[in-house]
């Protein structure tokens, strides 16, 4: 009877000390193989959308003529470009993982194996940031090809930060979004109405210079700004927001995000029944 009592309590307690890592790896490799196993669709399906964007703002807008002094309006535009194909593959890989689990019902394949709440939020994390880190370089390489484009690394420090802050902030709002989400029309929502336009009003396409001084300072409270502020700084050495700031307000936004996403999966709220 005490054996018998001692292999239950062994099957039901956690013999991990301080960080499982074997579930930890295990869940990560499962959100990169979910997203390389369809590669065309999760990498160059966005590197493909990301130069029809490049193509019609350069050409068939007449970019060169809204070019900030001293850089080429293309050379402009790349960084902002690929942040925001980084961001937004990041924010799709969790919130399609968590919400296609649990729409399929096999959420609990994540929730019963012995990983804590905060290995669950480092592997979902993790395999956003992958995804979008993968994406953004894959763009990074097809600019090699793009007439007119200097694509050199002026800050490396900047490049890497602001790189895997973007994946990481977007990645920490898909698994938000994937929890609270209970069908796929809600991250489709989540996705048009706030992700989107946050980006694009973030001056990936133009220089907050240029618009009025009361637009400006509502750009300041975009994160999405910073994010792409600070990478152009990485790439062309240009910037229109304060960067340390821009550095300090990322990094608070993620650590908020990061314990937020923690305390719902600690709690469970709408993962368990």
């Amino acid at each position: 009877m005490n054996a018998r009592n001692e292999q239950s309590k062994g099957l039901t307690s956690r013999h991990f000390k301080q960080f499982n890592w074997i579930g930890l790896w295990t869940l990560y490799l499962k959100e990169v193989r979910r997203f390389m196993k369809v590669w065309t669709q999760t990498v160059i399906a966005p590197m493909f959308t990301t130069l029809l964007f490049m193509a019609v703002f350069s050409l068939a807008l007449g970019g060169s003529s809204r070019a900030p002094e001293g850089v080429t309006f293309v050379s402009f535009l790349a960084p902002g470009l690929l942040m925001m194909a980084v961001m937004q593959n990041a924010f799709a890989n969790t919130l399609s993982s968590i919400l296609i689990a649990k729409v399929q019902g096999n959420i609990v394949d994540v929730l019963m194996p012995p990983l804590s709440p905060g290995e669950l939020t480092f592997a979902y994390v993790m395999g956003g940031i992958s995804r979008g880190v993968v994406c953004g370089m894959s763009v990074f390489l097809a600019f090699f090809l793009w007439p007119g484009i200097e694509v050199t690394i002026a800050h490396w420090w900047a490049f890497l930060y602001f790189l895997v802050s973007g994946a990481a902030m977007l990645s920490l709002a898909g698994t938000l979004a994937g929890i609270w989400a209970e069908k796929f029309d809600h991250g489709a929502a989540i996705t048009n109405f706030v992700i989107v336009p946050l980006t694009l009003l973030s001056g990936t396409f133009y220089s907050i210079d240029r618009l009025p001084e009361t637009v400006q300072q509502i750009s300041f409270f975009n994160p999405f700004f910073y994010l792409i502020d600070g990478f152009r700084y990485s790439l062309i050495d240009r910037i229109d927001g304060d960067l340390m700031f821009g550095v300090w307000f990322t990094l608070g936004l993620n650590v908020t995000l990061w314990v937020l996403v923690y305390k719902i999966f600690k709690s469970g709220y709408k993962l368990k029944p």
